[in-house]
């Protein structure tokens, strides 16, 4: 055989491979290494739609109303937006319509509510002005940030990170994700949180000291952020304690309801 006929056979070969596998030939052609342990996506429900919304990253704002910054005792006039994040498998997804269990966690014996309007991005980037912020808003739902506040009040004490008070199981609840394109965005709405028939929180969402399109600018300035970030906009005042047996009602107007039961 011939240099050129050996030449001529690896290179149809070659393409042959190439071909097999664009077209999905054999998986060990195309894919990478594989996990050694894989880890599943995290997930929240989306409306209407069949397709879910996979969560890249958490972030919170902290003391965002002036009324609870001020029970947290905080300046509200003088304090810039600060930030946290929880991580992406501290979601505990409720329906609608239903009333979700909700584990009380280890270690604390001061567990407190936080209802929150969140925000989830369809895209992103770096530096994105206010004004533009909300072209990134895929939609909307409403969520709890459950806290350990004494492991939380403790650390702070210490001028230690308070992650351990904030980022948990289960931390995260959310209800279903409603898309901007039907509800519009929220800028104004009562927002409030029960327990058992009592109301304990109750506030509007014109009375954020920072809009979630300043939260996406301010955000920006730090991290480039992607679609499948989710933001928890702040809780008003009156955040407390829950025990178990406690039913939690929230409500955000232009939403619907969502319920848990600490057990």
């Amino acid at each position: 055989m011939t240099t050129i006929d050996r030449r001529t056979i690896l290179a149809s070969g070659a393409l042959v491979l190439a071909g097999t596998a664009v077209q999905g030939g054999p998986v060990e052609a195309q894919a990478g290494p594989k996990a050694m342990f894989p880890v599943a996506a995290t997930t929240i429900p989306i409306v209407g739609e069949a397709e879910v919304f996979q969560v890249r990253r958490i972030y919170c704002i902290g003391r965002n109303y002036a009324a609870h910054a001020i029970e947290r005792g905080s300046d509200p006039t003088r304090e810039p937006p600060f930030f946290f994040q929880k991580p992406t498998d501290a979601i505990q997804n409720v329906a609608v319509g239903t009333v979700a269990d909700h584990p009380y966690p280890s270690l604390t014996k001061n567990y407190h509510h936080e209802v929150e309007l969140v925000a989830v991005l369809k895209s992103g980037g770096a530096n994105i002005p206010a004004e533009k912020a909300l072209e990134h808003v895929y939609g909307y739902a409403l969520g709890l940030d459950m806290t350990r506040r004494d492991l939380q009040n403790g650390m702070a004490a210490e001028k230690k990170p308070w992650e351990i008070g904030k980022s948990f199981d289960h931390a995260a609840v959310i209800g279903p994700i409603h898309p901007a394109s039907k509800t519009g965005h929220f800028v104004n709405g009562a927002i409030s949180l029960a327990i058992n028939g009592t109301v304990k929180q109750s506030s509007d969402l014109k009375n954020m000291i920072w809009s979630v399109a300043e939260q996406i600018a301010k955000l920006s300035e730090a991290f480039e952020l992607k679609a499948g970030d989710i933001i928890y906009s702040g809780t008003p005042e009156n955040v407390g304690p829950v025990v178990k047996g406690d039913v939690l009602l929230c409500k955000l107007e232009g939403l619907p309801d969502m319920s848990i039961r600490i057990v």
